[in-house]
């Protein structure tokens, strides 16, 4: 039995092409996995700590600074929480991302989750030669997959957008970082060309999901 984390960044809860597709894609892979785990994160409806000045000040503290006892209960909780996040993205055998495109790059929601779960000493390690994935290391993420569901109005796969294509490029970078190199796409972009390219552009990613739900 696999465990599966089904991510969604989107502040709407339905109707939204990103959303749609990915619910198509859940769907059919519940269908055909039915043993497997699996977890709806919601970064808009959880709760996601930020990396603030408090959470900062506190990492990297060598050996002799302060223990956990003596971190104030505002603190413990941060640390607890982003804890439980870590460990949770860590044991997921696979991970689904979903999330709309603005001003060329994800929701900053996003960003928070993927700093509370790129971590030195949980996904990432410091090495002679700079960062590199535990995987490659001591196998924490060995064979995990990603899947990246992503709309756009504008097209940014490739074309006269792709320099701008901020999302998934570092999506892609960020899990290569933690040694993960399955990672897959299903873009739905071009989308601000009128009704009826969204439509067939939605219908077309909704056929991608179902076949690559079969796969993954």
């Amino acid at each position: 039995m696999a465990t599966v984390l089904y991510i969604t960044a989107h502040p709407m809860k339905e109707d939204t092409y990103s959303l749609s597709v990915g619910k198509q894609f859940i769907k059919t892979y519940r269908a055909l996995n039915p043993g497997d785990e699996v977890i709806h994160l919601d970064l808009y409806r959880m709760d996601l700590p930020r990396i603030d000045a408090d959470i900062l000040s506190h990492w990297g503290q060598p050996l002799s600074g302060p223990t956990f006892e003596a971190l104030n209960e505002e603190t413990k909780q941060k640390a607890v929480r982003m804890r439980e996040i870590l460990e949770q993205f860590m044991d997921a055998d696979k991970i689904i991302i979903v999330n709309p495109v603005w001003n060329y790059s994800f929701p900053s929601v996003l960003k928070d989750y993927i700093d509370a779960v790129t971590i030195i000493g949980g996904t990432i390690k410091r090495a002679d030669n700079g960062l590199r994935g535990l995987s490659g290391l001591i196998g924490t993420q060995q064979g995990k997959k990603v899947m990246h569901i992503q709309a756009s109005g504008t097209v940014l796969s490739h074309g006269t957008f792709e320099n701008v294509e901020y999302s998934h490029s570092y999506i892609h970078s960020v899990m290569k970082l933690q040694g993960i190199d399955d990672v897959q796409a299903i873009f739905i972009e071009g989308i601000s060309e009128g009704p009826d390219q969204a439509k067939r552009i939605k219908e077309q990613a909704i056929r991608k999901a179902i076949l690559a739900a079969g796969t993954f």
